[in-house]
């Protein structure tokens, strides 16, 4: 099946042309007719399988031009790179449309924002907390609103966002369609869909936690950070075979400390991204890193999910993340849209119960790869991977409760104080030799 099998209009289809996109993935192909039908959705795929295009082509498709400036569609997506990429992706493919789409997000100055939003917007896409600011303020009006797409809602959850989330439900027209994508399924999510959606019809591309069949996967057993890096440094040395390379870390000090390790070798290719780093640094460095300035990320799972970050030749899992789940979302950053990939990961010996729970996850065991033979092994440790002395504390010897004295003490004589009327008079005749008038003045 093509494009041009289903029911898109002229200008989606050379809007589709234009990006060099022919062929439907499975979940795009699934959806279009189901969301078409104007039925509540909630879609299931996999990481990097488009299903961001998945809601848009038949929500554009349907998009009716109005004269109001109030949005018809309403997209809720957990970060602010999401926002960017998800406007990006709608102005791609209304590029022969006339509408006007909108993304707002915090840590930006809201004024400019709600200067937007009063010159119009058709699509309004945002994350919940800055869309609930903006509600308050009665800048977003909600009568329009026919559509509705939460984007990977898990995640959302997952944030804190649930509060916010329900508050813009309970604000939203009763009349208008649902629609949800996410890549797995909680019982928070399951309840959010009992609560508020109208029997959705649900289409599962692929059962959560199945990885792509195009990303190879590749394990290391290694001993602690210095030896892994050693190792990255000899992974990255081979340019032509790793190409764009993301690497993954567990925590931001641990992102901004690799950085520092490989930024003498690797300073033009290199950059990092944490939720530490300023809106405009994150935004610039996956620009950087999309365009091929930058061939090597560091990243936190900030950039785990939703980013449609083209031709990531490597993902390599210097940290094995907590949660198993991500490890499917991470690795999908590679392979995407049918594209070969390879995943790297670094285990050692703490990493064991979590490498059990994703492979039980993905029903697949990862295989270990001999290190090579001029790797370095190192006998540094840093703080996080020092061994942990525990003191014991002595036992204090509690006073029996008659041995326990009053809560004061007694004053020494000097300190004891007689409080004795003075007589101020008989002092002075003492001292003068008669009384003391005081005199007034004339």
């Amino acid at each position: 099946m093509t494009f041009e099998d289903l029911n898109l209009n002229k200008p989606l289809l050379n809007a589709l042309n234009d990006l060099g996109y022919t062929t439907p993935t499975t979940i795009q192909k699934n959806a279009f007719s189901v969301i078409m039908s104007g039925q509540d959705v909630c879609g299931i795929a996999q990481t990097g399988t488009g299903k961001t295009f998945a809601y848009l082509l038949p929500s554009l498709r349907q998009y009716q031009f109005s004269k109001e400036k109030n949005p018809q569609l309403l997209i809720i997506v957990p970060t602010r790179e999401l926002v960017a990429q998800v406007v990006e992706s709608v102005q791609q493919l209304s590029k022969y449309i006339n509408l006007q789409v909108v993304g707002v997000y915090g840590g930006v100055n809201i004024k400019q924002q709600v200067a937007e939003l009063a010159n119009g917007a058709d699509i309004l896409v945002g994350t919940p907390g800055r869309l609930i600011d903006l509600l308050a303020m009665n800048v977003i009006k909600t009568k329009s609103i026919r559509k509705l797409v939460i984007d990977e809602v898990d995640e959302m959850l997952n944030l804190g966002f649930r509060p916010q989330l329900v508050n813009i439900l309970d604000l939203l027209p009763q009349k208008r369609q649902n629609l949800l994508f996410s890549a797995t399924l909680t019982d928070e999510v399951e309840q959010i869909i009992k609560d508020f959606f109208n029997q959705p019809i649900r289409i599962e591309a692929a059962p959560a936690g199945t990885p792509l069949d195009n990303i190879s996967q590749i394990a290391y057993q290694l001993p602690n950070f210095y030896t892994k890096v050693n190792l990255l440094e000899t992974l990255l040395a081979k340019p032509a075979e790793t190409s764009k390379v993301l690497v993954f870390v567990a925590t931001k000090q641990l992102a901004d400390q690799l950085f520092d390790e490989l930024e003498m070798e690797f300073a033009s290719q290199l950059g990092v991204i944490h939720s530490n780093k300023s809106q405009n640094n994150r935004f610039d460095t996956i620009n950087n890193f999309q365009n091929g300035t930058y061939r090597i990320l560091i990243a936190t799972d900030i950039v785990a999910r939703g980013l449609d970050i083209s031709e990531v030749s490597h993902v390599i899992n210097f940290d094995m993340p907590e949660v198993p789940e991500n490890y499917i979302h991470r690795i999908g950053r590679t392979g995407r849209q049918d594209k070969k990939g390879i995943a790297i990961s670094f285990f050692t010996d703490k990493d064991a119960e979590i490498r059990q729970a994703i492979e039980a996850l993905m029903n697949y065991q990862i295989p270990v790869s001999a290190l090579p033979e001029q790797l370095e092994i190192s006998d540094e440790l840093i703080e996080d991977e020092m061994p942990k002395v525990f003191m014991k504390e002595p036992a204090l010897k509690r006073p029996k409760k008659e041995e326990v004295g009053p809560a004061f003490h007694e004053k020494s004589e000097k300190n004891k104080k007689v409080n004795v009327r003075r007589d101020y008079e008989a002092e002075k005749k003492r001292k003068y030799g008669k009384s003391y008038e005081k005199r007034s003045r004339n």
